[in-house]
């Protein structure tokens, strides 16, 4: 029967060897892989059947060391050199002696101009599918910015041509500036650092990243998916300058602002003083004749609705009124006294025709009205029936009256 190996504990550690084997152990079994990076060192050591080289990761700070035959180097169909991209091919190797992890490498293959633009077709297929790319996503640059941070390469021409411009057109214009390697392996963690650094500084309103011309390997880490992503999720506008006009990597897409040049930057970045003190000088002009025309205006305005005659002679209304009044007044009273006349000219004649036709006239002419008076009602007489013997009268005439008894009345003969 097999026996347990006993357990690993304190008091029953494992010796060095054996962990140094277990390990080989596991890491050969992983077998023949493939591996994409940049060579960082190349050392073919003279007399020996062994060339090392260094294998780091384009975006992360890990390495890998390889191990290969030198013939493997010469016979390559492009020279291998630092900083070139390659695809290797090996099993991981595991030295108990050292302690050590390489990669034995049987073929390395280099990553050609064409397989490196479908990987960044690849890579802009897929930020522009998680929508990095989008124009709403656009950040607006500060009009005036105080603090830009420039991210380049140490003295390079890119960091003197963006301060230089800057600096003209604004002379105030305060720079942070973030120097570090823009090409070769080390790029994308050094720019990835820098980057963050100038985003959580709170002075910095605008971040540059500048670098001049050059060919496809040399610009690739501005295409690189971590600067990318880190770009991306700036709080603080950024602003890709990277190479010439027709330079395009991917940080143009996911930047703020695509500058063609690092001068173009500092153009887009910083307002020149000289023209923005002309444009304001101009728009106080223009403003100043806009004042001038509106007073010009308002005052023909006032001007023509003082040269009415209502405002020049505001009395005049009253006046024109009072005279209708006035006119209205004569009119009514011409009307009351015709009215009046015809009134009085009416009972003139109505008083002449109750003149005539009334008892007075009557009277005049000798007739008399007799009143029997002993009645309870005293009444006017109009019959002989109405006179017995011994009735009281009483006679009216023209100018009086009597009164009378009755003797004898006649009758009509």
């Amino acid at each position: 029967m097999s026996t347990q190996p006993p357990p690993n504990t304190a008091d029953n550690p494992w010796p060095v060897r054996t962990l140094s084997l277990k390990l080989a152990d596991w890491i050969h079994r992983l077998g023949q892989v493939w591996v994409e990076g940049q060579l960082t060192q190349i050392n073919r050591r003279p007399g020996t059947r062994t060339a090392f080289l260094t294998l780091r990761d384009p975006a992360a700070d890990l390495s890998l060391s390889l191990t290969c035959d030198p013939d493997l180097l010469r016979r390559s169909e492009v020279p291998l050199t630092e900083g070139a991209r390659v695809v290797v091919y090996g099993r991981p190797s595991f030295y108990t002696g050292r302690g050590t992890l390489s990669l034995r490498v049987t073929d390395i293959r280099p990553v050609g101009i064409g397989q490196l633009l479908a990987r960044i077709e690849r890579v802009k297929a897929l930020l522009a599918a998680e929508g990095l790319f989008d124009v709403r996503r656009k950040r607006v640059l500060p009009f005036l910015p105080y603090t830009v941070g420039l991210i380049s390469g140490r003295g390079s021409a890119a960091q003197r041509d963006v301060v230089a411009v800057a600096t003209a057109r604004w002379s105030t214009v305060q720079f942070r500036l973030s120097e570090v390697p823009v090409q070769g392996p080390s790029a994308v963690p050094a720019i990835v650092e820098h980057l963050q650094l100038l985003d959580r500084d709170p002075q910095v309103e605008v971040i540059v990243i500048a670098r001049g011309g050059g060919s496809v390997e040399d610009l690739l880490p501005f295409s690189d998916e971590t600067l990318l992503r880190a770009v991306a999720d700036c709080r603080t506008p950024v602003v890709s300058a990277i190479g010439h006009e027709p330079d395009n990597p991917l940080l143009d897409l996911v930047a703020d602002l695509r500058a063609a040049t690092p001068t173009d930057a500092a153009k887009q970045v910083v307002p020149e003083v000289a023209a923005e003190l002309a444009a304001i000088e101009e728009l106080r002009g223009r403003s100043a004749n806009a004042l001038r025309n509106w007073v010009r205006r308002e005052e023909h305005l006032i001007d023509g609705l003082r040269a009415r005659p209502v405002l020049a002679r505001p009395h005049r209304l009253v006046d024109d009124q009072r005279a209708v009044v006035d006119r209205f007044r004569a009119d009514l009273r011409r009307a009351i006294d015709h009215h009046l006349t015809a009134e009085r000219h009416q009972q003139a004649q109505l008083a002449g025709r109750l003149a005539t036709l009334g008892p007075a006239q009557t009277l005049a002419r000798g007739y008399a009205v007799v009143q029997r008076i002993d009645d309870a009602a005293p009444h006017a007489v109009s019959s002989v029936d109405q006179l017995p013997p011994g009735a009281q009268v009483r006679i009216r005439v023209a100018d009086g009256a009597a009164r009378a008894v009755v003797v004898d009345p006649e009758g009509t003969p």
